[in-house]
């Protein structure tokens, strides 16, 4: 729990300083050779991050520390199961089919949740390179419009 805590902890810290210095930084100014090898150097540590350590410590977590192996059946409830008294109150021989029964284990659920992280950080990456490259942008003011002789704005043709 501590290293999930911790490497969630230090990956939001260091998205928090390239934000900062992006919304710092003036667009259009040339880098120097340092500062661009230091900036690929930093991403990198935040790639790093996001798509290797944080998965792989929440991996490392459900296995250890809440048990979710191959061997416990049914979507993992916490509380609920105490609860119902059943591994899980919706389905607890699996999710119902036609033929049968889709056995949903605690360890399918892990690798879920390990995959929401690649996907959640995927679209944030992409997000933050839309930010990047619009930041400082200026939007730009809508045209004013013709009045009539009465004060109301004459619609252009087109």
């Amino acid at each position: 729990m501590t290293a999930l805590v911790t490497s969630l902890l230090v990956t939001a810290i260091l998205i928090g300083i390239a934000v900062w210095y992006g919304k710092r930084r003036e667009p259009g100014r040339p880098l120097t050779w340092c500062e661009g090898f230091i900036a690929a150097l930093y991403m990198f540590a935040i790639f790093v991050m996001i798509y290797g350590i944080v998965p792989n410590q929440w991996l490392q977590f459900a296995d250890k520390d809440l048990k979710w192996r191959s061997d416990k059946i049914g979507i993992p409830t916490g509380l609920l199961h105490d609860w119902f008294g059943v591994p899980n109150p919706l389905f607890p021989k699996g999710v119902p089919l036609a033929n049968g029964h889709f056995i949903i284990t605690a360890q399918v659920m892990r690798y879920l949740i390990a995959s929401l992280f690649y996907i959640g950080f995927g679209l944030a990456h992409i997000f933050a390179w839309k930010w990047w490259q619009e930041r400082g942008k200026v939007k730009a003011a809508p045209a004013e419009l013709e009045s009539s002789a009465y004060g109301r704005p004459l619609v252009r043709s087109t």
